[in-house]
């Protein structure tokens, strides 16, 4: 397994104790450079428009728990259209 698939399952396991840096790994990794980061929020791009939106705080060093799984539904979304990124 590769440090990124561990950290998704970890964002699966536990979405309400998850590290801000590690979800922005994870949202790196799929969605590419955030739009926005020199705000509390970072926003990445995603190839559809509406929901699911990948738009992430931090909270004290730690993930909101229903903004990760919105980058969960986000990632399921994106593998289902255009296979899983590796």
């Amino acid at each position: 397994m590769t440090k990124i698939d561990d950290l998704l399952l970890i964002l699966q396991r536990n979405p309400k104790d998850v590290r801000f840096l590690d979800l922005c790994r994870i949202c790196d990794h799929y969605f590419g450079e955030p739009r926005q980061k020199k705000s509390s929020h970072r926003i990445y791009k995603t190839p559809w428009q509406g929901d699911p939106r990948v738009n992430i705080q931090n909270n004290k060093g730690k993930a909101k728990a229903y903004q990760v799984k919105q980058v969960l539904l986000a990632i399921e979304k994106l593998e289902v259209s255009h296979g899983p990124k590796k």
